[in-house]
């Protein structure tokens, strides 16, 4: 046990040192494979709009804000996009700067589309699985506790957020490495106006679409559906949205509480009266804005944060 630990260290950071991104004017990143599963996808660089909506991903990656004087906590945030697009100017990139003036190191995930080409739609179900090892097989570097990993999801990113904590003991691809080896389950879960339900009436969403389509049948419906695939070993769950949001019907939260509950794990639930959908860290004028603090006395009434630490200047 003790060489298989030793060598595990060992390619771990080989295999970081191999990937970790520090180019002048970016935040470092790392890739998540040695060789990416799911056949082949799109060609060349990202592409990124002017608001910095980002498709075209044939690397899958990590974006990484580290804080100067990490707390332990880790988090995993997952963009929304409805699988079409990342919306990581809105949401991913604001959220993961949040979070690290908070002194919690953020892995922000810039995970494959199954709209672009791939061989199976479960490419950002296996990106997300692995993004959740490689974090917690980084853990020393990083100065995190391995039972403080959590994962943030945004729309579509609550959706992929949900389900790899709900099946995150089922191989979404064949082990590579000994990182495949590590759990891949969160400590903990926040979703954000998530996507929940694939089944009707849930089911006209973008996310619907880009992963199922309009012909799929009640039995793929039905494996897509986070609220399905609960049981007593989630992780406890932190979610928010708007009553009035016009995207992801606010039934998608109550349907993912009620699951939750029924499997006697710990969840707590905020509706917004107004702010509709997108509103990343919060909306102007809403309610929406007090989930970040939410989410933080939330994560220290559960034992993951301290408040006492120096943040960020």
């Amino acid at each position: 046990m003790k060489n298989f630990l030793l060598s595990f260290l060992f390619f771990g950071h080989l295999f970081l040192g191999l990937n970790d991104l520090s180019v002048k004017g970016q935040l470092p990143s790392m890739a998540l494979w040695k060789v990416i599963p799911g056949g082949s996808g799109p060609q060349g660089e990202n592409k990124i709009s002017p608001k910095g909506s980002i498709t075209n991903i044939s690397v899958p990656k990590l974006i990484v804000h580290q804080p100067s004087n990490p707390n332990g906590i880790a988090v995993l945030v997952i963009s929304g996009g409805g699988y079409a697009h990342i919306e990581s100017g809105s949401e991913g990139n604001p959220a993961g700067e949040w979070l690290q003036s908070q002194g919690i190191t953020a892995f922000e995930l810039i995970y494959r589309l199954p709209t672009e080409g791939w061989a199976t739609k479960a490419v950002p179900f296996q990106d997300a699985q692995r993004a959740l090892r490689i974090i917690r097989s980084n853990a020393g570097k990083y100065k995190i506790d391995p039972a403080k990993i959590g994962v943030l999801g945004f729309s579509a990113g609550g959706h992929l957020a949900g389900y790899i904590s709900s099946t995150f003991d089922k191989a979404s691809y064949p082990q590579q490495d000994a990182i495949d080896q590590i759990s891949a389950k969160p400590n903990f879960t926040a979703m954000i106006y998530p996507v929940v339900s694939m089944l009707p009436p849930n089911n006209n969403t973008h996310s619907f679409t880009s992963l199922l389509g309009k012909s799929s049948d009640t039995q793929h419906q039905v494996a897509y559906s986070v609220e399905k695939q609960v049981t007593e070993r989630n992780p406890i769950t932190f979610l928010a949205q708007s009553e009035d949001d016009p995207i992801s019907p606010i039934e998608n939260s109550i349907l993912m509480y009620q699951s939750l509950k029924d499997n006697k794990v710990p969840v707590e639930l905020h509706l917004f009266q107004s702010g509709g959908h997108g509103w990343g860290l919060g909306k102007k004028d809403t309610n929406t804005s007090e989930w970040p603090n939410l989410f933080l006395n939330w994560l220290k009434i559960n034992g993951f944060y301290r408040n006492d630490l120096p943040l960020e200047k």
